[in-house]
């Protein structure tokens, strides 16, 4: 039940990434259209002073950078709950994931050198 449940958890991280991605590919697309328009209309012809376009520029500098901060926001609050999760889960023994959290050995972190074989890579001999 527990497995199952920490399981759902990382399906819904790992759909909340694929979110994140979508916005900020529509994001670039956004950003796209902003340089061009940007470079077609934000000329000195189309404002009375040099303080007035730098001033636009600017605004649409600011905007853009508030959506990426609010996604790099999002993004680090994700990390850390997963983080929370996934300590939690070393600290108390897997919660019934079992050896290597759930996945068997496909990543070769299970230990099975019981001291008895060649000597490790450090030392001398």
């Amino acid at each position: 039940m527990r497995e199952q449940a920490y399981l759902n958890m990382l399906d819904a991280a790992a759909k909340i990434q694929w979110n994140v991605a979508m916005i900020l590919e529509a994001k670039a697309v956004e950003a796209e259209k902003v340089r061009n328009w940007a470079l077609n209309h934000l000329s000195e012809q189309a404002f009375t002073s040099h303080t007035e376009l730098l001033k636009e520029s600017l605004g649409i500098h600011d905007s853009l950078m508030d959506v990426l901060d609010g996604l790099t926001k999002l993004e680090n609050g994700l990390a850390h709950n997963l983080k929370a999760v996934l300590n939690r889960e070393v600290d108390g023994g897997m919660g019934g994931f079992g050896e290597g959290g759930g996945f068997g050995d496909q990543f070769g972190t299970r230990d099975t050198d019981d001291g008895s074989s060649s000597q490790g890579m450090g030392s001398k001999g």
